[in-house]
């Protein structure tokens, strides 16, 4: 299941940026942060579609939540202006940004080819 990310949860688990200059990722396994908003309809589309990838991949990656009308700072350090903004993140190298929604064949394709988690067999 998703996990909702606060701004401290967010430096704990995933970035420090306060202290460190360079990115660094602080979880053990891959994740996906989606950046949504109650009011946003794609935002709507994409959360059952996440739900169903986080059950599927449990174990394997982490699907985090950060809602933009309630953390801010943390949406305005990303620089997110739209939703949904959905960042990969491997464990190891650069996370990649993705704006908009996306279809499920998607979403496996980049888990697959970014954050290197291969699909069931």
């Amino acid at each position: 299941m998703a996990e909702h990310l606060s701004l401290a949860m967010f430096k704990e688990k995933v970035f420090d940026y306060e202290n460190e200059k360079e990115w660094k990722y602080r979880g053990e396994l891959p994740a996906i942060i989606d950046f949504y908003a109650d009011w946003c309809g794609p935002c709507k589309m994409v959360a059952p579609v996440l739900e169903k990838l986080s059950k599927k991949y449990e174990g394997k990656l982490i699907v985090y939540k950060v809602d933009t009308e309630a953390e801010q700072e943390l949406a305005g350090m990303f620089g997110i202006q739209s939703i949904p903004t959905l960042l990969f993140i491997p464990v190891e190298g650069q996370p990649r940004v993705s704006m908009g929604a996306l279809p499920e064949k998607e979403f496996e394709r980049i888990i697959a080819d970014i954050l290197m988690v291969p699909a069931e067999a």
